[in-house]
């Protein structure tokens, strides 16, 4: 099997373009990729490392990329996240410096972004998957997820 990574960049850049449109940033592409970003890196520590490898499975090439970079596997144990407000600190988090410009101190704009990106991936994750992810999560999230699994 050949790599075609031009085909992978093409993928990319059109989910990139789509999903930065559903979440109303205009053409701030760069946006969009760190908190599509920061969602996925936060969801990865909070949910066991086979659970985390039978999501990739799932996803095309260009989403596995965002969703491993910087993973590292060794001495690390999934977070322990209880609430729907440990989840936004953990997005913010990991969205770094420019989380108060991304999620612009809104609990809102966060929760929507989440849940638009959840929308998102249901189109690649199998219903089955989504509700094993989702029955590890904390009650708040494990409900904004059920209402788009059927999606």
């Amino acid at each position: 099997m050949a790599l075609n990574f031009n085909q992978y960049a093409t993928e990319g850049n059109t989910f990139l373009k789509e999903y930065t449109k559903e979440m109303n940033l205009g053409k701030d592409r760069n946006k969009a990729g760190r908190i599509l970003a920061a969602i996925l890196h936060s969801l990865r520590d909070i949910i066991s490392t086979e659970e985390s490898l039978q999501f990739i499975a799932q996803l095309p090439m260009f989403l596995k990329a965002v969703y491993v970079n910087g993973w590292t596997l060794r001495g690390k144990k999934k977070l322990k996240i209880k609430h729907m407000a440990d989840f936004l600190d953990l997005v913010r988090k990991h969205d770094g410096p420019s989380a108060i410009n991304d999620f612009e101190y809104s609990d809102e704009v966060a929760e929507q972004y989440i849940d638009t990106t959840f929308i998102y991936l249901r189109k690649y994750i199998s219903l089955g998957e989504m509700e094993d992810i989702r029955d590890g999560l904390p009650k708040d999230l494990k409900s904004m997820i059920y209402s788009n699994i059927m999606f």
